[in-house]
């Protein structure tokens, strides 16, 4: 027997094999040591965002480093928003087929129509030629029902009345009584304050009827001057009884960013109903229903029965009111006729005004309502209706001087419910349902707002500017201007690499000429300076028809403003608009849930950023219709890639949309890709932060979707998800991994035209 023990070896053999165990064991763990440090570098790169297949294409400040996460109040309801969002590349090649499900009903209202059938007959079709999975899809569209989903502009507007209600209400800003922020809060106060309103009836207008010289239909009037009381009506009442007076611009200012506003002088809005209609020989007439009529005669009688008119006096003079209005009415016409017969616009003196129409004062009339400014006979005025004007003047001296007429007591009689109709708002419920119910049988349904909504409103009239400043405190100004200039600056890029018609076209340069700016812009106003110019306006604790009737002569003096060259800016207003050389956007865009200065700029970029491209591409649609073919190019192909993934070839070679469809499919598509590089643009010069877990690319289009599915962004409906635009952006581009791009049957000249 041999002995194989250690001891029985040689010495030689016995290190040779210690040797040998002792390679073993060090090869072993240098192994397990390199695995480990190439599992833990994994982790490092992955925790990093180096294996992030969203990293493709980013170029950011910081790009070793996954962006920290947006933990502001504001963030958190946005990351709950986003989190009941279907993801769009969890299924990249069926998702554009729908992209709204059951948990955005949830969270944004949803759809009221069947989507299937919103599509179209195509899109069921669409979904059952599609694979396994897409006719499941559009299956599931024509089964679920959905609710109404609100505009975006809608909820915009809803946030500003939200916001401007909260500032109203809240009581953390204690000052001065007569402080103008506290006026309009008081303002606010008793317009919220029904109770009084109601106990207080009609008496506030007797009063000021009182204050007129009297009312004929009671029997007691000093028969005032018939100009000097349309004067009066004028200046203290913002009343308007047989013509409206406004400021704008002249005809050609528009175009060429002349800042020259003048007096305008336009057909009154009438009351009695009336329907125009095209009839030859005559061109224009009205067919006035018998129906209707009825309804408002009868609805003035329930006004006056209000006002405590004896009813054998509302018999007598309601007839006279009717025939006056109705003669004036015929004269009136809708503004697709006047602008189709060239009646907008018509260049006179005051001089010469008079002479055309001589029973108005219209120096005295023009220079009470525009009072302190001064107005001359010489200063030039433009009438967008001179025939009904004049006829106007013939029907008062007619009604002034015959005595059949009664004289002038059926002209005063218009002239006071003219004012009755203005102050209407102020007074108690029942004059409202008495004017709501008259327009429901006209056929215009009036949505009824919330009375804090109708207060808001009311307040904003007066106190716009007071209420811009309160505004411009809660809104980050310095984000929202970074996002304004950068999506700017981005379409800018966008619009000069289109085809062009001719070299030089005239809206590029209009284009690069063009200053955006925040509405208002001017400086952060100093409370000092609102508190003087708010000095003499007397709001009183719990009367809130005095009230009313100051606010009226605020909005004279905010028209006198932009007489005079100011800026007024509406405070409610929630899309960019162009006015000379500049394009404005104001303050009301730049509020959640579509923008927070403590939102990751993708969020921003991607729903705010897309909107204003949008609403800017739109105001110079019409310019680039004119003078390019490009978004008709590339919207038709757009609609043809969307034939070809769904519907094969035959699909892809119809265009069953209409032109305001594809102009419609052109300036989101391109809107989206304007907000995406001008977000590219910005990573290059600032980190961004991230929400649940998203961030850059990935969270861009994940907030696009949402907002897609939360509300409607189009002006025109269509034939495809918003998640359509998505897909073909990551098709021609290297925004998103190609793990995550469908390209199934995608030819690839489809990739390069669109």
């Amino acid at each position: 027997m041999i002995d194989e023990s250690p001891l029985a070896m040689p010495q030689s053999v016995q290190k040779s094999r210690l040797t040998t165990k002792q390679l073993q064991i060090l090869l072993v763990l240098g192994s397990s040591i390199i695995v480990l440090l190439l599992l833990g570098l994994c982790l490092h790169f992955i925790s990093s965002g180096a294996f992030d297949p969203w990293a493709v294409g980013i170029n950011t400040a910081s790009p070793r480093q996954a962006p920290p996460p947006c933990l502001s109040q504001a963030c958190l309801k946005a990351a709950e928003r986003l989190s009941a969002s279907a993801d769009p590349f969890a299924q990249p090649c069926d998702h554009f087929l729908f992209n709204c499900g059951p948990k955005e009903v949830l969270s944004s209202g949803g759809r009221e129509k069947r989507r299937g059938e919103a599509e179209g007959q195509s899109g069921r079709m669409q979904g059952e030629r599609w694979s396994n999975r897409g006719r499941n899809a559009g299956r599931a569209r024509e089964t679920e029902t959905f609710a109404v989903t609100p505009s975006v502009q809608s909820a915009q507007r809803t946030a500003v009345l939200q916001l401007i209600r909260e500032i109203l209400e809240s009581t953390d800003r204690p000052g001065s009584e007569d402080s103008a922020e506290q006026k309009a809060r008081r303002f606010y106060s008793t317009c919220m304050d029904t109770e009084r309103i109601e106990k207080a009836g009609p008496e506030p207008f007797l009063k000021l009827i009182e204050k007129l010289g009297g009312w004929a239909v009671f029997g007691k009037w000093n028969r005032r001057d018939f100009n000097a009381t349309l004067s009066l009506l004028m200046k203290d009442y913002f009343t308007f009884p047989f013509f409206n007076i406004y400021v704008g611009s002249g005809p050609s200012d528009n175009n060429t960013g002349h800042q020259q506003k003048y007096i305008q002088i336009d057909q009154p809005d009438i009351q009695i109903p009336v329907e125009w209609i095209s009839k030859k020989p005559i061109p224009i007439s009205r067919k006035k229903k018998v129906q209707d009529l009825r309804h408002f005669l009868l609805s003035r009688v329930q006004l006056l029965s209000l006002l405590g008119v004896p009813s054998s006096s509302t018999s007598q003079h309601m007839g006279m009111f009717i025939q006056l209005s109705s003669e004036l009415a015929q004269f009136t016409s809708p503004l697709l006729y006047r602008l189709q017969h060239q009646l907008l616009y018509h260049r006179l003196t005051v001089g010469e005004l008079q002479a055309q129409a001589p029973a108005i004062d219209w120096l005295g009339c023009l220079q009470a309502s525009f009072h302190p400014l001064t107005v001359r006979e010489s200063d030039v005025v433009y009438l967008h209706n001179l025939p009904y004007i004049t006829h106007m003047s013939k029907i008062i001296r007619k009604w002034w001087f015959t005595k059949k007429f009664s004289h002038s007591d059926t002209l005063h009689t218009f002239m006071i419910l003219s004012l009755l109709n203005t102050v209407i708002p102020a007074l108690d419920s029942r004059f409202f349902e008495i004017q709501r119910n008259f327009s429901a049988v006209l056929g215009n349904m009036e949505e009824v707002v919330p009375r804090w909504s109708h207060c808001v409103q009311q307040t904003e009239i007066g106190f716009n500017t007071v209420l811009q400043n309160l505004i411009r405190e809660r809104v980050g100004v310095a984000e929202a201007e970074d996002l304004m200039h950068s999506v700017y600056s981005s379409l800018k890029s966008e619009l000069a690499d289109l085809p062009w018609r001719n070299q030089n076209p005239s809206i590029l340069h209009k284009v690069m000429s063009l200053s955006p700016r925040l509405s208002p812009y001017t400086e952060f106003t100093t409370k000092e300076k609102l508190d003087e110019q708010y000095s003499n306006v007397v709001i009183i604790e719990g009367d809130y028809f005095s009230n009313y009737l100051q606010s009226l002569i605020l909005q004279r003096k905010n028209r006198n403003k932009v007489f005079s060259h100011m800026s007024i800016s509406n405070t409610l207003a929630v899309t960019p608009h162009l006015t000379g050389n500049e394009i404005h956007f104001p303050l009301g865009m730049f509020l959640p849930p579509l923008f927070h200065a403590s939102f990751p700029r993708a969020v921003n970029y991607a729903v705010l950023g897309m909107l204003m491209a949008k609403d800017i591409l739109h105001l110079l649609m019409p310019h680039i219709q004119a003078q390019s073919q490009a978004p008709e190019t590339v919207s038709q192909c757009v609609w043809a890639l969307y034939g070809n993934l769904t519907g094969g070839p035959d699909r892809a070679q119809q265009a069953p949309i209409t032109p305001a469809q594809r102009w419609e499919t052109w300036a989101q598509y391109s809107a989206l890709q304007i907000a995406l590089q001008a977000y590219q643009d910005s990573l290059t010069q600032l980190e961004d932060t991230s929400l649940s877990g998203l961030y850059h690319n990935r969270l861009f289009f994940a907030a696009f979707l949402q907002v897609s599915c939360d509300f409607e962004l189009h002006y025109d409906h269509l034939p495809f998800a918003d998640s359509f635009l998505l897909a073909t952006i990551c098709m021609k581009s290297d925004f998103c991994p190609q793990s995550m791009i469908c390209s199934h049957n995608i030819p690839e000249h489809f990739k390069q035209s669109c």
